[in-house]
């Protein structure tokens, strides 16, 4: 590693999972890989160690006592928009999209790879980088200005994007699709590119596009003024996702 790398802090992941074995296997594997690791194992505990030690990553195991984990999400989103990586025994679709409509980043069934769960981590943080647990937005050096979308007004500096004087929030993998869509207005941008852009794996299954699909109806509901008939991100079926400025015509199919 270079000097840089290693005077920098270590991430924070706090990992929540009501099984010993698994929460044992996970801070041997990230530490090892750098982190700096919490525990809890019930969503009450996961809750207090979330406010006193500020992670800048969250996995989140959804089976937990006292306090399951949508519940622990919900929470966590209703003030931050730290990253959350949602683990369940639970292959379902339902629950996959269940999870991300709370706002989780990601989600991984059980039993998963530590390895993939890494590699998963460190495309999030690489992409919203450290302090994600603040509630305020933090000035980042991207430079690519100010859009405005109808009545919308993006701010890509401080990664922010209000209504008139109403702040809307999103996290940061909301505003990563954001950021994505409107590089080029009117280019279509297929789902498994949006995939593998903001999430850093292809799909291998049918089922790993609907993550996409969640996060542009998130999207939509937060930024459209009818998410039924959307102005601004519009679908081309068969294939992915189109923006176009309010005002503009896209041709879809």
């Amino acid at each position: 590693m270079s000097g840089d790398v290693l005077s920098q802090p270590k991430a924070t992941v706090l990992v929540v999972d009501d099984e010993a074995a698994v929460r044992r296997v996970l801070v041997m594997r990230l530490q090892l890989a750098g982190y700096r690791v919490v525990c809890a194992e019930d969503g009450e505990l996961a809750l207090s160690l979330f406010h006193s030690e500020s992670p800048d990553l969250v996995v989140l195991d959804v089976m937990l006592p006292k306090l399951d984990g949508f519940a622990v999400c919900r929470r966590l989103r209703a003030e931050s928009c730290v990253p959350i990586i949602f683990l369940s025994a639970v292959d379902a679709i339902s629950e996959k999209v269940a999870g991300l409509d709370l706002g989780a980043d990601d989600y991984l069934p059980k039993p998963f790879s530590p390895k993939e769960l890494e590699a998963r981590i460190a495309t999030i943080l690489r992409r919203v980088g450290r302090g994600a647990a603040e509630i305020e937005s933090r000035e980042l050096p991207t430079g690519q200005g100010v859009m405005r979308l109808g009545e919308l007004v993006v701010d890509t500096n401080r990664r922010q994007v209000t209504r008139g004087a109403e702040r809307i929030n999103l996290t940061y993998t909301e505003f990563s699709l954001l950021e994505l869509l409107f590089r080029e207005p009117g280019q279509v941008v297929p789902r498994a590119e949006i995939l593998e852009q903001l999430w850093g794996y292809p799909p291998r299954r049918a089922a790993d596009l609907r993550v996409v699909d969640v996060y542009v109806a998130r999207l939509r509901g937060k930024l459209e003024p009818d998410p039924r008939n959307p102005e601004l991100i519009l679908t081309v079926r068969g294939i992915g996702y189109c923006s176009q400025r309010l005002g503009e015509t896209a041709a879809t199919a």
